[in-house]
């Protein structure tokens, strides 16, 4: 994605600024989740259930039933379907009795929640999906093809078809937030320790950075764009 934006608009301090503040916030919020999920994970639940079971307990809870939750491959790559209504949680939170499982777990719990509920900006990110798998899909193309025989007007029309996926990202925020907030409420009124709240909440704060740092980076990219769009047409 640099490489072909700089590469049809020409580098300049600006574009290496960009780059390097998009390399170093990745940088920073994978290592600070990554590090947050670590300590975490070494610090066990009082109550002795897993990660599947406290997840098990707040969908109960919330009311959501026909649930299943299933192992996945990876660490960290836990996530929820809508389309099989599964949870899918990695094997360390699935089994796991720590703090970090019951936090990314009941996270995943939350999402489930949120699409029982008709959560609105999980309706609007759904309809945003086959949306932006077809722009993010072919606005390089656009972009390549319109350097390719000098016409403004594709380079523009790239950049508009990538802003679809900057939308996509900072409604994204909301979604993630709210999962968090309805895992660190449940995780409060089950009864856990004061500890595992607090352990919960630095794991979700620190996961959902990396969500920020990614909508920052998109809108920067899509304004420097914007910006060098600009300048082609003055």
């Amino acid at each position: 994605m640099y490489y072909g934006m700089g590469y049809g608009m020409g580098y300049d301090n600006s574009y290496l600024v960009l780059v390097l503040v998009s390399t170093l916030l990745g940088l920073v919020t994978q290592s600070y989740i990554k590090s947050t999920y670590k300590t975490w994970s070494k610090v066990g639940l009082d109550c002795g259930l897993t990660g599947a079971q406290v997840a098990e307990r707040m969908l109960a809870d919330e009311g959501v039933s026909g649930m299943r939750i299933q192992p996945i491959a990876g660490e960290l790559t836990d996530n929820f379907d809508p389309r099989s209504n599964v949870l899918n949680l990695s094997r360390a939170n699935l089994s796991g009795g720590s703090v970090a499982s019951a936090a990314v777990a009941c996270h995943e719990a939350g999402h489930a929640v949120q699409h029982s509920r008709g959560y609105i900006p999980v309706k609007v990110r759904s309809a945003l999906v086959p949306i932006v798998n077809f722009t993010s899909n072919v606005w390089m193309i656009v972009f390549f093809a319109g350097v390719a025989i000098g016409l403004a007007g594709l380079v523009q029309l790239a950049v508009i078809l990538f802003a679809f996926s900057v939308i996509f990202q900072i409604v994204t925020l909301p979604v993630e937030f709210d999962a968090s907030r309805r895992a660190v409420a449940y995780l409060e009124r089950s009864g856990m320790s004061e500890t595992a709240v607090r352990g919960a909440r630095k794991v979700l704060i620190a996961a959902a950075l990396t969500y920020v740092a990614a909508a920052l980076v998109s809108v920067l990219q899509l304004l420097y764009y914007l910006s060098r769009v600009q300048r082609r047409n003055d």
